[in-house]
């Protein structure tokens, strides 16, 4: 029966079909250019990293950036799993934080300007410089 016969039959509109799984959301522009810009300028020092980082399998909790010899985790505010300031999400979030911390990574979220401006790349330098010295002086 077309949704018309239904409608003069019944008086009621058919139900429409809603998605059962909700798709990851978009990534926005600005985080996709800052990604993109910290991949190279991580490609372009030499710097060892894991990109799309998921530390826990049977969790969907992922990290942007995994710098191996730091154990730093960089997530890039307006990612697709990064979440925004409300609710559930943003306490799911400290969740993820505070797991990564407990298995001995350091956490740091940043924004897309700190990238475009080369602060996040020359952080990284000197934290691999202070950790390079700690261990020549041991």
């Amino acid at each position: 029966m077309n949704a018309d016969d239904y409608f003069w039959k019944t008086k009621k509109r058919p139900h429409k079909t809603k998605p059962r799984s909700k798709p990851l959301p978009k990534a926005k522009e600005k985080y996709l250019e800052a990604e993109e810009a910290l991949f190279q300028e991580l490609e372009e020092h030499l710097i060892g990293f894991e990109r799309r980082f998921q530390f826990e399998p049977t969790k969907n909790w992922r990290f942007d950036f995994h710098i191996v010899k730091l154990r730093l985790l960089i997530e890039i505010a307006g990612s697709p799993w990064s979440v925004g300031r409300g609710g559930k999400k943003i306490a799911n979030a400290f969740c993820k934080y505070d797991f990564a911390e407990e298995m001995g990574y350091r956490v740091e979220r940043l924004e897309p300007h700190q990238i475009e401006s080369g602060y996040a790349i020359h952080w990284i330098q000197s934290q691999l410089e202070r950790l390079e010295d700690e261990t020549k002086n041991i």
